[in-house]
């Protein structure tokens, strides 16, 4: 059966997150231990892929992923079979996420909103599903400086990086539309992974109101 070019640019993406990004999250794991420690309750986790973050979690959560590309849910759920833990997978979209409003007590996105149509949409759905004090933890490669060399890199090169990395913005400043999403208070920090093009990236955890 002949594959949609979109369909097959998402195989190759699926395959290639799943085969290439050792370097990245052995970086990483130190951070995603610190951020996910303290999750509790229902999880919802926007683009999980192939489920690198599911080691990370404490027992008796009960974790939905929402994912997009359909090939990734292969390795997400060999994954979770190694690591024994349940999993609740569903396709959609993380501007339309199909979950009742206020109802998961924590959301998770790692390198997600640079992929989004719209970060705002996203952001506005991650309020609507989060309980009253509910948070949203995230990990996130963000745009260099404006004026910077690799800034100008980061702008001239989206146009195929967006193409090669199923819809991925590298110059998205994504800090901005945190600050403005309506969350009650933001904490992050940045760190630079070893990541060419995308080195800049911002850590944290954002409360909505209670």
């Amino acid at each position: 059966m002949d594959i949609p070019k979109a369909g097959l640019m998402q195989r190759v993406f699926a395959w290639a997150l799943a085969h290439f990004n050792v370097r990245y999250e052995r970086f990483v794991s130190k951070y995603k231990r610190q951020l996910f420690a303290p999750v509790c309750g229902t999880i919802l986790e926007i683009g999980p892929g192939t489920g690198s973050n599911l080691r990370y979690l404490p027992d008796g959560v009960r974790w939905i992923g929402i994912e997009t590309n359909p090939f990734m849910l292969s390795y997400l759920k060999e994954e979770a079979n190694r690591l024994g833990v349940p999993i609740d997978i569903r396709i959609g979209t993380a501007d339309a996420l199909p979950v009742p409003a206020s109802s998961v007590d924590v959301v998770i996105s790692t390198l997600v909103l640079c992929c989004v149509p719209s970060q705002e949409r996203c952001l506005r759905e991650v309020l609507r599903v989060l309980k009253p004090g509910g948070k949203f933890v995230f990990i996130e490669h963000v745009a260099a400086p404006r004026g910077t060399r690799l800034r100008r890199i980061q702008n001239l090169v989206t146009p195929l990086w967006r193409r090669l990395g199923d819809g991925c913005h590298p110059n998205r400043e994504t800090w901005v539309e945190l600050e403005h999403a309506g969350f009650q208070k933001i904490t992050y920090e940045t760190i630079k992974a070893p990541t060419p093009i995308v080195s800049p990236q911002i850590l944290g955890v954002a409360l909505k109101t209670g």
